[in-house]
């Protein structure tokens, strides 16, 4: 089968050289033409591997990462996301900044018609934590009670 052109753009895949990205604004979350534009289906990520650094205590957070979207023209392809969420492991924030941060970056990446990611970090101190971002936004909070 012949690569698409935007399939050839892909820098990642098939590469055993590849190194992981120093941060997230190093990363680069690359896409690929959505095979069937015209129907709404949902593509599925998950990893139990993320981990980010508390930006007061300087302890790692680690986190189950689920994204759940709609493509519209372009889907994310799975490597790129892989190094993308490495690139967190020394990245100095909060749970929720690291929640909002990764939606915002993959809208800008794929445009896609709907994404939900959500993030449920490990218990420190007996309290465990879950974050979830929608876009587009979600029905609820203050405004709409």
């Amino acid at each position: 089968m012949a690569r698409s052109k935007r399939a050839g753009q892909l820098t990642l895949l098939g590469r055993t050289d590849a190194k992981l990205p120093a941060s997230p604004g190093d990363a680069r979350l690359e896409t690929f033409p959505n095979p069937a534009p015209n129907r709404n289906y949902r593509i599925h990520f998950e990893t139990d591997d993320f981990t980010s650094v508390c930006p007061v205590t300087g302890q790692p957070d680690f986190a189950r990462i689920d994204i759940d979207y709609v493509p519209d023209r372009l889907c994310v392809e799975s490597k790129s996301l892989k190094f993308y969420l490495a690139s967190y492991r020394n990245e100095c924030a909060f749970n929720e900044a690291v929640t909002n941060r990764i939606l915002d970056n993959f809208i800008k990446a794929c445009a896609p018609r709907e994404v939900i990611v959500t993030a449920q970090f490990s218990a420190r101190g007996g309290i465990a934590l879950t974050v979830r971002a929608e876009y587009p936004d979600g029905k609820g909070g203050r405004d709409n009670q």
